[in-house]
């Protein structure tokens, strides 16, 4: 409330309050007496003594991110087929095998070789280990199942007169700081900034970056030839570059700015101009087509900006998070708060715009800046024009179950 309408409320109140005292010593209307009486009156009575209000009662603490569970209550695990999964967990094992409580099982892995059949790696798994149930601090099991892909945009190695939007690399003066190094419960927590004077400050946003244009202290990568491409590539993380030419250029995550991610789809929503079901990633591309006077206003809703670096030409999927590269279908990205990076998660979800089951097993090898929370994932659907169809409509529901070798319990 301003200020100014309480103080044209409040005489009104003393006025009544004052009435409401004379009331109190009224001996005709004793009925009507208040405690305490606004002046000394003898006919009013004895204020009765209050009682004392319990204390509220404290809320239950959040429940564990992990809670241990059974292979018979993952619902479809019997139907997936597990196999097809096992060129991701070999690329996970790369990297887990040199951490103590994932050596064991990746060695054995190892002994099954490239190609297992279905049988044996489902004997694998439940033989070596457990399955915990992800659970949000609200003691929920559902939450919110995105995906994206590898997009192919169109750029050059040179600014022209169609390829006008800088691909930057990581700008020279921005700063991380690791907050896990100093404190050991933040970690996989980083701050990002830069100096003025001897003070850090916040880096740039998205908008004063734009507006710095050429005076970025980062290098030009490529130049891309449509800016809402070029946001959507930085959404997804990674992507490729073709070139007039017709050669591609393969680019990946390489930092970010520090600041949260806002979903423009959601700003889009708030105006009016898309209802909620519509707020897909193609019809938020249309969109922004058809109002390109606005676009600079949409896209710099969200102050968050993602720098790339250019990575080997290879026939894999893109690099993510854990270093190694993004199995179509079969990569999700995830909190690495809570989900260990490059775990083994049993996801049990729906296709997008559709009741049908998408129950699979799947490999937490990437992260995200919009992918915040205990029960959230990001599927993986892997690169073109097919699979940004498929990323674009996904908004599921869906439950994880995180499988950890036995033993070793939660990290």
């Amino acid at each position: 409330m301003k200020h100014a309408s309480f103080s044209r409320i409040a005489p009104a109140l003393l006025f009544a309050a004052a009435l409401i005292g004379l009331t109190a010593c009224s001996s005709s209307l004793p009925q009507q007496a208040v405690c305490p009486p606004a002046q000394p009156c003898p006919a009013c009575p004895t204020c009765p003594t209050a009682e004392p209000t319990p204390a509220p009662e404290p809320l239950a603490p959040p429940s564990e991110p992990l809670q241990r569970s059974s292979w018979e209550a993952l619902p479809g695990w019997s139907e997936d087929d597990p196999a097809q999964a096992w060129p991701a967990l070999r690329e996970s094992c790369r990297t887990l095998i040199n951490q103590a409580r994932w050596q064991s099982v990746c060695a054995i892995g190892q002994q099954l070789g490239e190609r297992p059949d279905s049988r044996s790696v489902r004997q694998f798994f439940e033989t070596h280990f457990d399955p915990w149930l992800a659970v949000n601090p609200d003691g929920t099991s559902h939450g919110l199942v995105t995906g994206y892909y590898e997009p192919l945009i169109q750029g050059s190695r040179h600014r022209t007169d169609r390829d006008q939007w800088p691909i930057h690399g990581v700008p020279e003066d921005m700063l991380t700081v690791d907050l896990g190094e100093i404190y050991p419960d933040l970690r996989n927590m980083r701050l990002r900034g830069r100096l003025v004077g001897n003070r850090v400050v916040p880096y740039w946003t998205r908008a004063q970056l734009d507006e710095m244009s050429g005076l970025v202290p980062a290098p030009t990568l490529l130049w891309a030839a449509d800016p809402i491409d070029l946001f959507f590539l930085q959404v997804q993380g990674s992507g490729q570059v073709e070139l007039p030419d017709g050669s591609r250029v393969r680019i990946g995550y390489a930092d970010q700015n520090g600041h949260p991610y806002n979903s423009i789809g959601r700003w889009l929503v708030s105006q009016g101009e898309l209802k909620l079901e519509q707020a897909s990633m193609q019809s938020i591309k249309q969109w922004a087509r058809d109002n390109p006077h606005r676009l600079n206003e949409m896209l710099n809703t969200n102050p968050s900006y993602v720098f790339f670096r250019e990575l080997p030409a290879s026939t894999g999927g893109p690099i993510g998070a854990l270093g190694v590269p993004l199995t179509a279908k079969r990569s999700i990205a995830i909190d690495p708060r809570y989900v260990p990076l490059g775990a083994p998660v049993f996801l049990a979800t729906t296709y997008p715009l559709s009741e049908r089951p998408l129950r699979q097993l799947m490999l937490a090898q990437d992260t995200g800046g919009a992918i915040k929370g205990v029960v959230r994932a990001d599927f993986f659907w892997g690169f073109g024009d097919e699979a940004g169809t498929q990323a674009g409509r996904m908004r599921q529901q869906g439950q994880m179950w995180v499988l950890l070798p036995k033993g070793a319990g939660v990290p």
